[in-house]
This record gives structure tokens, C-alpha cells and sequence, in this order.
């Protein structure tokens, strides 16, 4: 329960998007939030989660060695 809970306004501007982007994840419900009364409020470890389950890792290319021509 050491968790930190996050507004809509919140979550939007640590994302770098609208208020409208949060919000429709959780109509959605593809991130946990909890209802205080008529307040959304949500775990800042659900957004951490939420962005760590969508990075996507570089992919490291290997050179291929290169040949002469005979």
C-alpha cells in the first residue's frame, strides 16, 4: 500500500499525452485502476507496468563480414 495514486491529469502528463489517452484505457480496462467514490485514481505502479509490458527492445543487427570478389 506504498503505492502513489495518480489522477487522469496525472498519468496523461507523465505519459505525454492527453487526458482523453488514460481514460480510455481504463474504459478499456487495460490498466488497473481503483474508483474513490466518483474519483479514478491509478497505482503508479500500474502505469510502470503498463509501460514496461509495451517497450519494445532494439534489435541488434549483426554486419555481415565482408568479402572480396575473387
Amino acid at each position: 500500500m506504498n503505492d502513489r495514486y495518480l489522477s487522469v491529469d496525472q498519468v496523461a502528463e507523465l505519459l505525454g499525452t492527453t487526458a482523453r489517452f488514460p481514460r480510455r484505457l481504463i474504459e478499456e480496462r487495460r490498466i488497473r485502476y481503483v474508483k474513490v467514490g466518483r474519483h479514478v485514481r491509478i497505482p503508479e505502479s500500474a502505469v510502470e507496468e503498463f509501460i514496461t509490458a509495451r517497450t519494445v527492445e532494439p534489435v541488434r543487427v549483426r554486419r555481415a563480414t565482408l568479402r572480396r570478389a575473387a
